[in-house]
């Protein structure tokens, strides 16, 4: 192997090619030479470049880094949830490429700052060498809010000008599952809500009716408010309490999606909606985060479009923008319909105070704790030395019939076997048999299993293997 030479940090970044990617095109073309006398008196033609392109060209080059890492992170998030079942540690790991996603949010936001340091007489400078290249074909910005989830149906402008490789590049991730899609089908196998002795939602709806049979008790016997004004309170209640039946009857539910007024799966909603209530359990807190960040994502994605959006407006008014898009009326109708994750942010009308939160039976919360957890990993650890100490029997009585199993412990973890055998010799040919054996199951299955054997002639002396 060849021994590697030492890095230079320069190479490592390649910055002789990062550093000479920024070439202003205002310095190229006719329009931006001017005339200029020589010391001999002559005309001649110097070509400038607009000052500003330059923090114009640095700004969009890292945004498109930022999108790359962006990608990078989504990309390790879609792999996790592509799987069935999900890890807990993987959705460990999920969490934290979406919380670095959003940490990316603010750079987003401080680079409109440093932005708009230009002058709108600054971008006109240069501004019309840029046709009709616009940000609007940023295919890695395209491939984030669809890896996200935003459907074609979503978009305001579904016509995107662009070349056919990067044509291909969106059509094939429209073909993908997204992180949308993913996340819901995550949250309908979420097993707590529905057990065959008990409906979580049949409770849930009790005390939503208890809460505004409550708030109209109050609002009745307020005697410092007029006829008129408890009637208008108790109509609003009416309509409030009605808004909560898109959780209790999936009918009503399924046409308000058919509306387009929901998109996240009916099952999906009430699991989404489960986690929010009982967040504090410590088996509902990781999923409470990862839905925490997703909404944070949308909302982060949300400001940086109203933004730029307002940048626009200020550099270029209410012309169109360089790559025909509608410049700022765009912008701002994608601000309010490129939403992905809204259905979570608007879970937060059908919450119900902690007060009134119906407690869930023994059998769920034990459920929704590290102990119920652990429980689980003792019982798989058990299960699966046991099937060991099985294989083990069944190896030693075909190879040693004469052995004769006196009896078997399991405990603090190990799988005791008591072998007989006739002399020294076969509790010798027994143990090397068996040792190697013992020793492969230990590496690559973690089982613990351990073998005595016994001479029934010197049944005091006992031969094993831990």
């Amino acid at each position: 192997m060849e021994q590697q030479r030492p890095l230079y940090y320069a190479d490592y970044l390649h910055l002789s090619t990062i550093l000479a990617a920024q070439i202003p095109r205002s310095g190229q073309m006719w329009e931006y030479q001017r005339p200029q006398r020589t010391a001999e008196g002559q005309l001649i033609d110097i070509a400038y470049a607009a000052h500003d392109e330059m923090l114009f060209i640095i700004t969009h080059q890292a945004y498109e880094l930022w999108f790359k890492q962006i990608l990078h992170e989504l990309e390790a998030v879609l792999h996790i949830f592509s799987q069935n079942p999900i890890p807990e540690h993987d959705v460990a790991k999920a969490l934290h490429h979406l919380e670095r996603i959003v940490a990316i949010g603010p750079i987003l936001f401080q680079q409109i700052d440093v932005l708009e340091t230009m002058t709108p007489m600054d971008f006109l400078d240069f501004r019309n060498v840029l046709y009709p290249a616009s940000g609007f074909q940023s295919v890695q910005f395209r491939l984030i809010e669809i890896k996200l989830g935003l459907t074609r149906e979503q978009r305001v402008l579904t016509h995107m000008p662009l070349s056919p490789e990067d044509k291909l590049r969106i059509e094939h991730a429209e073909h993908q599952p997204s992180l949308f899609s993913l996340v819901e089908l995550w949250l309908e196998r979420m097993p707590f809500i529905q057990k065959p002795s008990y409906s979580f939602w049949q409770e849930y709806q009790q005390a939503v009716e208890r809460m505004f049979a409550h708030e109209r008790a109050m609002i009745q016997d307020n005697a410092a408010m007029s006829a008129h004004d408890i009637q208008t309170l108790l109509a609003q209640t009416d309509m409030n309490e009605q808004s909560f039946r898109a959780f209790f009857d999936e009918e009503h539910y399924e046409s308000l999606r058919k509306r387009g007024l929901r998109r996240l799966s009916f099952r999906a909603s009430q699991a989404a909606l489960f986690i929010l209530l009982y967040r504090e359990y410590p088996m509902l807190h990781l999923p409470f985060r990862l839905l925490q960040a997703l909404i944070a994502i949308d909302e982060n994605f949300s400001v940086w479009r109203y933004r730029h959006a307002q940048m626009a407006m200020r550099m270029i008014g209410t012309k169109v923008g360089t790559g025909g898009s509608s410049g700022f009326e765009y912008l701002m109708k994608a601000t309010a319909q490129h939403r992905i994750f809204s259905d979570f942010s608007a879970l937060s009308a059908f919450l119900i105070p902690r007060s009134s939160l119906p407690p869930l039976p023994q059998e769920i919360a034990s459920m929704l704790t590290f102990v119920y957890i652990e429980r689980q990993e003792q019982e798989l650890r058990a299960a699966k030395d046991r099937a060991a100490s099985e294989y083990v029997k069944t190896q030693l009585h075909h190879h040693f019939p004469d052995g004769f199993l006196m009896d078997e412990q399991y405990a603090h973890g190990v799988y005791e076997l008591y072998y007989t055998f006739p002399d020294e010799e076969s509790v010798r040919h027994a143990l090397a048999f068996i040792t190697p054996l013992l020793d492969a199951m230990s590496a690559e299955y973690n089982a613990h299993v351990r073998v005595h054997a016994i001479p029934v002639h010197a049944a005091s002396s006992i031969h094993s293997i831990p």
